[in-house]
């Protein structure tokens, strides 16, 4: 077995079917379906099955995708970190991020990288559990992940700083009336909250039950955006890190009393390369509630 058939299977799984994975890899289509029938021949297995809408894979065949992705990675990084000493930082850089931590800090980051190392390419994944997170880094899949430190935080992670967490009201609420707004006061308000084992929705059941408030929970969703905008309009109040909230709505945004943080870690994977460093360090010169001086 080689790299290329595993770029080859996992183009095909992508695409959904030889022909656009042929085009996407720039290649004639016949290679494609013979190196896809080789590996195939080499396992032993079926990787793909032919469906009305394409090529889908097997139950055999996602099992060995994941493990082929992760070694496709890995030899891009190999690849990059082999030509960085040359300046010349070349390859995919995998970034998982815990949903709605970091939503203002690593765009700015991801940016400065670019422009100084421009033929990386950047590949981020969001994640709402920190359960999830663990499962991709011990997979050896990501390359750096930036998440809300918690009882599983490794030793040693990097303190990047601390998400305040804000409450999002209605338009027309009462307590917009208010600079801050107390806890206590929302009592008997109805709840956006978060998916169940995402950090999110940890950190509002903790911050409920804390100040003696029962959660009336009109809906869950899994994105910040979303419970932003359903609260925007009425639907119920929710609390989300600061930096999540979208543009346009902060106007319907209060602090809490007492105030709610976060802390906001970075995790990078054994023997980082130069280009999950130079990330960890473009993200300590954002700005973060709370944050420790920047590294000179």
């Amino acid at each position: 077995m080689s790299l290329r058939q595993y770029e080859y299977a996992l183009a095909v799984a992508e695409e959904g079917s030889v022909t656009a994975a042929a085009e996407r890899l720039r290649v004639a289509q016949p290679s494609v379906s013979q190196q896809i029938r080789g590996l195939e021949r080499e396992l032993g297995v079926q990787l793909f099955a032919r469906t009305p809408t394409g090529l889908v894979p097997t139950v055999v065949g996602r099992a060995f995708l994941r493990e082929a992705a992760v070694a496709v990675r890995a030899s891009r990084r190999a690849r990059a970190t082999a030509r960085a000493g040359a300046d010349e930082l070349v390859g995919e850089l995998t970034v998982a991020v815990q949903m709605g931590f970091g939503t203002r800090q690593l765009p700015g980051a991801l940016g400065a990288l670019r422009r100084r190392f421009p033929r990386l390419e950047v590949t981020v994944l969001e994640e709402p559990s920190s359960a999830e997170l663990d499962r991709l880094g011990r997979r050896g899949v990501l390359d750096l992940a930036l998440m809300a430190a918690c009882e599983q935080t490794p030793d040693d992670a990097h303190h990047l700083g601390d998400e305040e967490f804000v409450v999002v009201l209605g338009a027309g609420h009462p307590l917009l009336a208010a600079d801050r707004v107390g806890l206590a006061e929302l009592a008997g308000e109805p709840w956006v909250r978060f998916d169940r084992d995402s950090a999110l929705d940890a950190v509002l059941l903790n911050v409920l039950r804390d100040n003696d408030l029962t959660p009336d929970t009109v809906a869950r969703v899994s994105q910040t955006a979303t419970a932003v905008r359903w609260a925007a309009d009425g639907l119920g109040v929710t609390l989300v890190p600061a930096s999540a909230v979208p543009g346009g709505h902060g106007h319907l945004v209060r602090p809490v009393c007492p105030a709610v943080s976060q802390p906001v870690i970075a995790v990078l994977r054994q023997g980082p390369g130069p280009a999950e460093t130079a990330l960890l360090e473009l993200l300590r010169q954002e700005t973060w509630s709370g944050s420790p001086a920047p590294v000179s």
